[in-house]
């Protein structure tokens, strides 16, 4: 969410969602009326039983409908008031707490919806290995390209839905080159980059602790704000309020320091399984976690970044590699809306949580999907290509990757501090592969001050 800053008071504007005055008098009236249990069970008993299921079923259907959505919906018999009474009624029923709770000392719950059963077992079966596996054009060398594709487009994507205002295209090429950040969101983009591949690395085959936590966060916030304020807790001072554009209504407050310290310690003991609690599937309780921090919002800066990291890191711990190539925060931004009300439902409807897991979890399909779709793609592409490209000009994987990304960024451009950068080769491997292309005419090259730049030229398109 985007911060303006006044003082050491930080305010968050997020658009007005569902607060509208006639809807805050319903809502009020709803409450008021104190519908009692028994009249509900009355109401359901007295429905057919074709309407029982209609009426029940879009309680626990996704995307988890809200008020907002309810309201509008036809109910034969019923009030929209009514029928919002039955189905908070009926999830309460079916509802499971958690662990997580707000400074009220009230816990956050949610519901195991109908089909994700179907949904996570599918998961289980792409995200623990086979999705890579996919294709059976993808070598292993690409898939080392894919997993630097999915680490670069997520660090983008993540700073992005924080502010960053570098292009992905731009951001792309500046990573590749492997230069120095020259802004704000240069450095916001190359921090995560960095921060993500530590957690490859290095961070996913250790246990969380504070000092993890403060170390990810110097490392997303490295020149970006004040280094006093870099791994450390935000202060009691620093007023961190969510309110609407229009309305000036307050949606959030980050909750006292105090409370704050106190739950990163059940936080950190419960994304190490330290706490029991009843079986959780790991993707639901990386998202859990996801949640968690932001709603703890322990840093000035940088939260929703931190907690998209611990969500990645938890699941890389738990051998959900393939996690890894899947740049989730590239399909949330998409719909940055619907991911600000998954926080804001969640936390004015009763703390029910299932409002976040089940934007996330439809939002980690769309990426599988999205991710298939991509290597089915590369893989007819480089049945033809690698054939051609081996046979006729004898070329290694790495220059044929290079002339694969050519043929889909026509304007792009390389070096070889870049070809470098991307395949972890020396300098005289890089100029020797860029050469033997340019001798082949797939390339040509154009000196700008110091650097030697190649780009594409149209023989590249005949080998597709």
């Amino acid at each position: 969410m985007d911060a303006a800053i006044i003082g050491v008071k930080r305010e968050y504007v997020t658009p007005i969602f569902f607060k509208e005055e006639r809807f805050m008098e319903k809502f009020k009236l709803i409450k008021a009326k104190k519908i009692e249990e028994k009249e509900l069970i009355e109401e359901i008993r007295n429905l057919s039983n074709h309407d029982q299921k209609t009426k029940l079923e879009l309680g626990f259907a996704s995307p988890y409908i809200y008020w907002d959505k309810l309201k509008y919906k036809a109910s034969k018999g019923l009030s929209p008031e009514k029928h919002w009474a039955i189905i908070k009624f009926a999830r309460k029923m079916r509802a499971a707490e958690t662990i997580i709770r707000d400074p009220h000392n009230k816990c956050f719950s949610w519901i195991k919806l109908p089909h994700y059963e179907k949904i996570l077992h599918e998961m289980d079966l792409h995200t623990g290995g086979s999705l890579i596996f996919y294709s059976k054009d993808i070598d292993e060398k690409e898939k080392l390209k894919f997993l630097s594709r999915g680490v670069m487009e997520e660090a983008i994507a993540s700073s992005q839905l924080e502010g960053a205002a570098t292009s992905r295209k731009q951001a792309k090429e500046f990573l590749r080159a492997g230069r120095k950040a020259r802004n704000k969101d240069e450095q916001m983009i190359l921090n995560n980059y960095e921060a993500m591949q530590d957690i490859e690395n290095e961070y996913k085959n250790q246990d969380l602790d504070i000092e993890m936590l403060f170390e990810l966060h110097r490392k997303i916030t490295k020149n970006t704000i004040e280094e006093k304020e870099q791994g450390v807790l935000r202060k009691n001072e620093d007023e961190i309020v969510v309110k609407g554009k229009l309305d000036n209504i307050v949606y959030y407050e980050a909750p006292a320091l105090k409370f704050v310290k106190t739950e990163l310690n059940r936080l950190i003991d419960f994304a190490n399984d330290k706490i029991k609690t009843p079986f959780i599937h790991p993707v639901v309780k990386a998202i859990m976690l996801h949640f968690w921090l932001a709603y703890l919002h322990p840093f000035v800066d940088g939260n929703g970044r931190i907690a998209r990291l611990l969500f990645y890191w938890y699941l890389l711990k738990k051998g959900y590699w393939a996690f890894a190539y899947l740049p989730i925060s590239a399909v949330i931004k998409k719909a940055p809306a619907q991911y600000k009300k998954a926080y804001i439902y969640t936390e004015q409807d009763d703390n029910d949580l299932t409002y976040f897991i089940d934007f996330n979890i439809q939002k980690i399909q769309l990426s599988i999907n999205n991710f298939k779709g991509y290597i089915e793609r590369k893989g007819l592409n480089n049945q033809q290509m690698n054939t051609v490209a081996r046979k006729e000009f004898n070329l290694s994987f790495r220059q044929i990757s290079l002339l694969q990304y050519f043929h889909g960024n026509k304007d792009g451009k390389t070096n070889s501090k870049m070809h470098m950068n991307m395949n972890k080769i020396c300098k005289k491997t890089a100029s020797t592969d860029l050469k033997k292309l340019k001798d082949h005419g797939f390339l040509i090259s154009q000196k700008q001050g110091r650097n030697q730049y190649y780009y594409p030229t149209d023989k590249i398109q005949e080998l597709f």
